[in-house]
């Protein structure tokens, strides 16, 4: 969807009408660089159990989420071919008109901009999908006909995401000294989530949010985007723009996992900033826990209060029902 086009429908015509009619709208966005993040090949990961030979790649993916909270992996066992029909699919969902994707196409699944914002600062130039895999799984009816092929894609995708994410966290909790599926013990594929995001071109794209400063509510993010870029994360206080690669997979730690380690692991706060000439798309998948699980520190003294998924979850839509904006850990912190 184009937003000149979108722009005649009357609820985007309210919100973003008028955020480009006011300049002071736009927000600052100083990148010192564009960095290029751990590139970790996680062929010995996939193919060995022997743990000398799958030391230096566990040794590379902690560091990483040590220092970077953010890596890049290659030979990651996803077929390209998967990852360009999932990309197919989501262009021809993003193309449907507002009110089909309002109301029609995928179950109470849509957005666009920031339903909670509280100001026009908080409103990004773009729209989304947050589709529970439970739902693609157990819900025979979540999506028109029309889109059969994108359901069947997703579940392709999500089973493929799912074990990717599994062979990561064993390896994160190795290091730090625990049973390599303990967080795969509290995440399965019917607890996590796919975001599918669209980034129309915005006339005034300069310093304007595609998707704000956050941090990601889960133990680990896998993201699949094209060659477009836009993704920025705060490292040392300062921006960097993070280098596309369409070929690859990002990933990065969440908000959960940071908790667990107890600060070892580090949840970095990203964004995606718009662009004035290019749609850009991405998937999104999230590992996350059942509502009930518990999320303690592995070891102590705990930097956190204990407290569950679900807790955590409603913390964070109270914060953003107050404030517009996540305010995450710093709520739990002890």
């Amino acid at each position: 969807m184009q937003y000149s086009k979108a722009l005649s429908d009357p609820p985007l015509k309210e919100r973003y009408g008028a955020f480009l009619s006011n300049s002071s709208n736009l927000q600052c966005s100083e990148v010192m660089e564009e960095c290029e993040l751990p590139l970790i090949d996680i062929s010995t990961l996939r193919m060995t159990d022997d743990e000398e030979e799958r030391r230096p790649c566990a040794s590379a993916i902690a560091k990483a989420a040590t220092e970077w909270g953010f890596f890049i992996v290659i030979n990651h066992g996803i077929r390209s071919e998967l990852l360009k029909e999932m990309r197919k699919e989501q262009q021809r969902l993003f193309a449907k008109p507002f009110e089909e994707k309002s109301s029609k196409i995928l179950k109470g699944t849509y957005s666009w901009g920031n339903p909670m914002a509280k100001s026009l600062t908080q409103l990004p130039w773009s729209e989304n999908f947050l589709v529970p895999l439970k739902m693609i799984i157990e819900d025979q009816e979540w999506c028109s006909l029309e889109f059969s092929s994108l359901r069947e894609t997703m579940e392709k995708l999500g089973s493929a995401m799912t074990d990717l994410a599994h062979v990561l966290a064993r390896v994160l909790a190795e290091n730090l000294g625990f049973p390599g599926d303990f967080i795969a013990e509290k995440c399965s594929m019917s607890t996590n989530y796919f975001r599918l995001n669209h980034y129309p071109p915005c006339p005034h794209s300069l310093g304007t949010f595609g998707l704000l400063p956050h941090t990601d509510s889960d133990f680990l993010t896998i993201l699949s985007q094209d060659q477009v870029g836009g993704l920025q994360l705060r490292k040392d206080s300062s921006w960097y723009a993070v280098k596309p690669n369409q070929d690859a997979l990002i990933v990065n730690i969440g908000d959960l996992f940071q908790a667990w380690s107890n600060d070892f692991y580090k949840s970095v706060e990203h964004k995606v900033m718009s662009n004035s000439e290019a749609d850009r798309y991405s998937v999104a998948y999230f590992l996350c826990p059942s509502m009930d699980s518990i999320i303690g520190s592995y070891s102590e003294p705990s930097h956190y209060k204990q407290f569950t998924f679900g807790d955590f979850k409603k913390q964070v839509e109270e914060d953003k029902r107050r404030t517009g904006n996540k305010v995450g850990l710093p709520m739990f912190r002890l």
